[in-house]
């Protein structure tokens, strides 16, 4: 697993060299590149690792919560009271 964030194929984008991705990263729609993994076919509903506007990774909805676990707990590490 790579440090990145889990996101959710919304469709395949039109064009682009058929790789782009509209993909859904906690509740926002962003465009991302899948041509990283020519061997991978992206279907709406696919979960997927992403890695500085690059899919990375494709994985499963236990994959994409894991890293999103990874990453909450990574934040914890920082203060979270207002310095005294």
């Amino acid at each position: 697993m790579c440090l990145g964030i889990p996101g959710q194929v919304v469709h395949m984008l039109a064009g682009y060299g058929d790789q782009l991705a509209l993909v859904d990263v906690a509740g926002e729609q962003r465009k991302v590149n899948v041509g990283m993994l020519p061997e991978e076919t992206f279907h709406p509903g696919d979960w997927v690792i992403i890695h500085m506007g690059f899919v990375v990774e494709k994985t499963d909805k236990a994959g994409a919560d894991a890293a999103m676990s990874g990453l909450q707990l990574m934040g914890r590490g920082q203060d979270t009271e207002d310095p005294p």
